[in-house]
């Protein structure tokens, strides 16, 4: 019986762990926002922003609203502005750099420093690159201040969209970027943000190129698999190594269309198991809004579409879904007036378009039976324009049993997945060891040292014309380290390592 009752207590700390609610306040659109403390009937909420997209907010474990940012226009130009729990502007929280389109900011906590958060915004107009600022919670009496602003990191010309999903470890984080289709290399940027700061990782091109700086990419619940659409209508697939943060086997379910009209892809987003994909559509022949949902259950043959919705008057244009802390759907459209000139809305401009979200109900269901509800959320008299959240899953907890969970696992939980590696001799090693490989390769092939919390410590082009070749990690400190060899776009195989010196 005591046994019974410890293991029932660790069952109960590791849901507790995990079970948090750094989700559950949304802030967005004009003044809009909801409490999802209340699963069963979430609130809504006023807030301070003032956003027709980018916009992000984060709760303690308790539900408890931190802070918020959204990236306003005022006329003369954008800026990002953060606001503390009382809804007040933070000390030093304006001015800001980024753009005002629709998911160019994502706030992270800061991996194990308590009370202190990156902001990361994006500039893809005048001030072009990733920039981030780190908010202090544990200033100005428990409501925040930002003690480092505008740090530039690159000044590339990124897509529209910045995305991030926690490590393999459960405490660090990946931040995902993708090119400008006009800056010639197409390609996933990503950046590990853990203890050590934020170190830029090597940049992978994979899949079909964008075409359009226009994109959106979301991972599922399980954070196996991530999507990606565009606005020239591309929808691709993608596994996900939340360890290593690469992507592999793409999949593309819809080509893009190279001519205008263009399809007008604007956000997607999964149910709750994974099977089903929702995308969000705004074409301008037919002038419609639309929300499609992807039939991925037989994932990756037999992938079917269709068109659940489709209105076309009024005039709404499709913007942003989201999955709730509920694994309810929301779904924000931003009412178009004859004028063609939404942004800002008028005073006068409040009808049931922008007053209200739409809601699928059961997404896990198939066809009408997911329960899509257009404008059935009402944000009790503010208005949405076309964002929500772009608050990633803060509460993802590691992948227990992978090679690089070792917050939680341990070295002894480490498993060699050996793949195309015959043998690894001789191991232990001082950094130099060779590789006895099953095959040759006529594509580049890598071998890629991690440590145990996924960093990538060395990397060697392999003379891939022969079955056994030399790899020298000289440079590398005495430890426990992951072997990964991979080309382009696949893990070839997965070696514990360890190196004496």
């Amino acid at each position: 019986m005591k046994v019974f009752f410890i293991v029932f207590l660790l069952i109960a700390h590791s849901v507790n762990l995990y079970a948090q609610k750094s989700n559950y306040i949304w802030t967005f659109g004009d003044s809009a926002g909801i409490n999802f403390n209340n699963l069963s009937n979430p609130l809504p909420i006023t807030s301070s922003m003032d956003s027709r997209g980018s916009c992000a907010s984060i709760s303690d474990s308790l539900g408890n609203l931190l802070f918020y940012a959204g990236i306003n226009y005022y006329g003369i130009g954008f800026s990002t502005n953060v606001y503390n729990s009382l809804h007040q502007q933070m000390p030093n929280g304006d001015s800001l750099k980024g753009v005002a389109w629709y998911n160019e900011l994502i706030i992270l906590p800061m991996p194990s420093s308590p009370n202190k958060y990156y902001l990361f915004t994006l500039d893809v107009n005048i001030n072009l690159g990733l920039y981030y600022s780190i908010i202090d919670m544990g200033l100005n009496n428990g409501l925040g201040d930002i003690i480092l602003k505008n740090q530039q990191i690159n000044s590339t010309y990124w897509a529209g969209t910045i995305k991030a999903i926690k490590h393999a470890n459960g405490r660090d984080w990946w931040l995902f970027i993708r090119t400008a289709a006009n800056n010639f290399d197409d390609k996933y940027y990503r950046y590990l943000v853990s203890p050590n700061g934020i170190d830029s990782m090597p940049a992978q091109q994979i899949g079909t190129g964008s075409q359009t700086g226009f994109v959106e990419f979301k991972w599922n619940k399980q954070g196996d698999r991530m999507a990606m659409v565009n606005y020239a209508g591309l929808i691709e697939l993608y596994d996900f190594d939340r360890c290593t943060g690469l992507l592999s086997n793409p999949v593309t379910i819809r080509q893009p269309v190279m001519v205008s009209p263009a399809p007008a892809l604007w956000s997607c987003e999964f149910s709750n198991s994974g099977d089903l994909l929702y995308i969000s559509a705004s074409p301008i022949i037919p002038d419609s809004s639309r929300l499609i949902q992807v039939d991925l259950r037989n994932y990756p043959n037999n992938i079917t579409m269709d068109t659940l919705w489709a209105t076309y008057f009024p005039k709404v244009t499709a913007g942003a879904l989201k999955r709730g802390p509920d694994d309810k759907i929301y779904f924000s459209c931003a009412y178009v007036p004859p004028a063609f000139n939404n942004y800002p809305y008028a005073d006068s401009m409040y009808n049931q378009y922008n007053m209200n979200l739409g809601v699928i109900n059961s997404p896990d269901s198939l066809g009408l039976a997911c329960d899509f509800q257009p404008w059935s959320f009402y944000l009790n008299g503010k208005r949405t324009y076309w964002g929500l959240p772009n608050n990633p899953d803060y509460d993802m907890g590691p992948v227990v049993g992978s090679i690089c969970d070792s917050l939680s696992t341990g070295i002894a939980s480490i498993n060699d997945t050996k793949g195309v590696i015959q043998k690894l001799f001789p191991n232990p090693n001082s950094g130099a060891f060779y590789l006895e490989l099953k095959q040759t390769f006529s594509e580049e092939v890598y071998a890629e040292l991690y440590s145990l919390q996924g960093q990538l410590c060395a990397r060697q082009l392999l003379d891939n014309t022969h079955y056994t070749t030399a790899i020298r990690f000289d440079a590398v400190q005495a430890g426990v380290y992951i072997l990964k060899l991979r080309s382009p776009n696949s893990n070839l195989g997965t070696m514990k390592v360890i190196i004496t010196k």
